[in-house]
């Protein structure tokens, strides 16, 4: 199913993508896209081989990842924040056909699209891998999840049942591509017909808003929380058509917030495994239960005994690359654990309490204790350390770290910091730092209690 050229067909000269600079319809999008699959098929990419794109969202990056798209090709977008060794490490686990970043991908799309042939084989088929998107692990180091083009396109007509996007519209590209509710997008248009707007990577969300006509909005509680305090922020909000909220909880607050502002607010549970939404609301928001709605066309959700969320249906994505292959994730049944905890209403609706593992959620991003753990153990003078989740106004939580020097020394606190920011990033470097002479451990044992810390980070 060529489903660029299935667009432009259906949608002719309708925008597809803009910019700032420029618009492309979606017959542009049909040539360019084609030209851009021949020059990678001139450099040796066939169907089912990786290509790593390793930069911000662009128009040469959507571009780029519709023409892999056609092509038969599995487009692996990777996180250009990440730290040069994890995005080494990432890559070295991929072993991609073809790695790019940022300035070569600009060069490498500039070059395809004076190409006068555009000519190249589609091969892509429902049940082909289309998409890898990486997602964290319990230990820290990221999960490949393949996604087949079936997954994306199943999940963009659920979502469009319950959320339409058509001609006319146009949805702001406010997610990394690199995340699946970025890619999803993709689809979104070309199955839908409404347009992406595409900011420049310095652009304020505020500033984009004014910029581009948007209807549609994609955000996390801490983006919802900034806007909600710029100037003219909650009137541009209001006058949306939709603002999908999700990839947290969103504290009562900032709900009641919302709706005091009349925003036309869609609480979305999903994940990566699920190729993004598995539960949205049904309308606009307008009371603080704070559910995330209900189940979409094409996914299936129920409550394990012990609470746990299972997840499945034709979103459901094909299992994790690892080194010896495609390692399925699915039980027995079919189901898909989530690793979050839930509950389901009579009529439906899906609560979601948190987390089974010590995982947290702050700005959208998961965050894992034991990783910024291992990087304050690294240190010297440090010899243990736990983290654990407070609350936060604008990230829902932040992590705080109690630790445990060497003979009453060790680094400073701006010391500590300015290692974990370098090696972790600002998101993942503990708020507050507290010094202990001795753990606090569970009865009868040397472990550390970390729900005692965890309950102490709440106050």
């Amino acid at each position: 199913m060529d489903v660029v050229a299935q667009a432009a067909q259906r949608f002719g000269n309708a925008p597809a993508l803009v910019t700032a600079e420029r618009r492309w319809s979606f017959a542009d999008l049909d040539g360019d896209t084609a030209r851009i699959a021949a020059a990678f098929e001139a450099q040796g990419v066939k169907p089912g081989d990786i290509v790593a794109l390793v930069a911000p969202n662009s128009a040469p990056l959507v571009l780029a990842l519709m023409a892999l798209m056609r092509m038969g090709a599995v487009a692996a977008p990777v996180n250009h924040r990440f730290p040069a060794s994890h995005v080494d490490g990432v890559l070295g686990r991929l072993k991609p056909k073809m790695a790019l970043d940022a300035t070569a991908l600009d060069a490498f799309v500039a070059d395809a699209l004076t190409r006068m042939d555009a000519a190249y084989n589609d091969a892509t088929e429902m049940a082909r891998p289309v998409s890898i998107i990486h997602t964290s692990a319990s230990s820290g180091q990221p999960k490949a999840a393949v996604h087949s083009f079936s997954n994306h396109w199943y999940s963009a007509t659920g979502s469009e049942t319950n959320l339409p996007f058509g001609p006319g519209d146009c949805w702001l590209l406010s997610l990394p591509l690199c995340h699946v509710g970025g890619y999803s997008m993709l689809f979104k248009c070309l199955f839908g017909g409404g347009a992406l707007a595409i900011p420049s990577p310095d652009a304020s969300l505020a500033e984009s808003l004014a910029i581009f006509p948007v209807t549609h909005l994609s955000l996390v509680p801490t983006q919802l929380y900034r806007m909600l305090r710029a100037d003219g922020g909650p009137e541009r909000l209001r006058s949306l058509e939709a603002l999908l909220l999700g990839g947290s909880a969103v504290s009562p607050a900032l709900l009641d917030e919302a709706i005091r502002e009349r925003v036309p607010l869609y609480l979305t549970y999903g994940s990566t495994e699920m190729s993004t939404q598995v539960t949205t609301s049904p309308g606009p928001v307008t009371s603080t239960r704070g559910d995330s709605g209900v189940v979409l066309p094409w996914r299936e959700v129920a409550i394990a005994p012990d609470g746990e969320i299972l997840v499945k249906g034709e979103c459901l994505f094909m299992g994790y690359l690892d080194e010896g292959g495609l390692r399925t994730a699915r039980d027995a049944e079919g189901w898909f654990h989530t690793g979050d905890m839930g509950e389901l209403s009579e009529d439906g609706r899906l609560t979601v309490l948190g987390r089974k593992d010590s995982m947290f959620i702050s700005g959208g991003e998961n965050i894992h204790p034991e990783e910024i753990e291992k990087a304050l153990c690294s240190l010297e003078g440090i010899e243990e350390a736990v983290v654990v989740p407070a609350p936060d106004a604008e990230y829902g939580m932040r992590p705080v770290a109690w630790i445990k020097v060497r003979h009453n020394s060790g680094p400073n606190d701006a010391t500590i910091t300015a290692s974990l920011k370098e090696a972790l990033g600002s998101l993942k470097t503990p708020v507050a730092f507290h010094r202990v002479r001795e753990w606090q451990t569970l009865p009868g044992s040397p472990k550390i209690d970390r729900g005692w810390y965890r309950k102490l980070g709440n106050l």
